[in-house]
Formats: C-alpha cells, sequence, structure tokens
C-alpha cells in the first residue's frame, strides 16, 4: 500500500503485510530521503531485503481490537475535541485552555479494516486520559462492523492501547535513507 502523507517529516510510506521481493524492487528504486518502508516483520527482515544506504528506525508493533467502542470518552475540565472528516480521511484534535493542540489522531477505512494513525498527545498533556478519548473519538467514525480495527504502536504507545482491549499481531519495522528530515 502507497500512502501519500505530503508531511514535513514524511513525503510517502509503503506498506507491506511482510517480507516481499516487490519490497526489494520498491527499495532498490527510492534514492531520496523522507520516503518510509514499512513491514510487518522483524527489523532484520526488512533490513535484508533492502539496500545498505536504508536505516533501521525504533521498531513497532501491529497491533488489532476486536469489536467498536462502547460509550464515547470525552477530554476532561480544559479540553476542547474537535472531530473532522477530510476526503475519507477522520482527525480527532483535542485543544488545551490556551487554543494548543494537547493530543490528535487521525483513522482511515480502506478495503475492510479501519486504521488508527498518528496518534500523539503532547508530553505536557499525558496521563490524563487523551489518548483515550482521541481513539474514542476516531472509533466513533467507523461505519462498518465489519471493518478489522488496527494501528501500528511504538513501545510506549503499546501500554495504552492493550490497556483499550488491543492485542500485539506482530513486530514492525520501518527503514528510511537518511537525510533532511
Amino acid at each position: 500500500m502507497r500512502v501519500d502523507t505530503a508531511s514535513p517529516e514524511e513525503v510517502r510510506r509503503y506498506v507491506f503485510a511482510g517480507p516481499d521481493p516487490r519490497l526489494a524492487e520498491l527499495a532498490a528504486s527510492i534514492e531520496t530521503s523522507r520516503v518510509f518502508i514499512k513491514m510487518c516483520g522483524s527489523g532484520e527482515q526488512l533490513l535484508a531485503l533492502v539496500p545498505a544506504r536504508w536505516r533501521l528506525q525504533p521498531g513497532g508493533y501491529f497491533m488489532t481490537q476486536a469489536g467498536m467502542d462502547g460509550e464515547p470518552r470525552m477530554p476532561g475540565p480544559g479540553y476542547r475535541l474537535e472531530v473532522a472528516e477530510r476526503d475519507g480521511v477522520y482527525m480527532a484534535r483535542i485543544h488545551a485552555g490556551d487554543g494548543s493542540v494537547a493530543a490528535s489522531g487521525y483513522a482511515v477505512e480502506h478495503d475492510g479494516c479501519f486504521v488508527f494513525d498518528r496518534i500523539d498527545t503532547h508530553a505536557a498533556h499525558r496521563r490524563r486520559g487523551l489518548g483515550r478519548a482521541i481513539m474514542s473519538a476516531l472509533g466513533g467514525m467507523q461505519q462498518s462492523h465489519q471493518a478489522n480495527r488496527v494501528l501500528v504502536a511504538t513501545e510506549e504507545g503499546r501500554a495504552l492501547y492493550e490497556a483499550l482491549g488491543w492485542k500485539v499481531v506482530t513486530a514492525y519495522s520501518t527503514v528510511v535513507i537518511p537525510g533532511e528530515q
């Protein structure tokens, strides 16, 4: 799968379900930084498929969750939740009292999957239930009861997701060509 993110940190990402000869062909054709290749599997497996110019990033976990959320979780006092949809992409943000973004996340429903992405809580606002509120708000946007819920967690985020009923399926690895990032 190809995702054009066009963000300052990442122009594009390619996602593979596991080791695949097409991944090696793709990696050989890419010369620029800010293009990420991601794969379900170990870092060693991924590095074996890419040229030496690629660098392994910190590992993660591919996770799934069965079912849809129950009651929505709202952020606590002093926070305001904003939810929007644009071109099939759902976005949730929680603003602090000063208007700054305290937490945010994205989701998309595609081809039988409801994918949560870039869930983030600013360090100054952690441990206040904002991550749970973001996940709940995005989960509330899911249209199909049959769609499989998926996400990729960092080591840090894994604990939150497991507390919300998510299960680790496999390791998840990422490579990128070093450069301006």
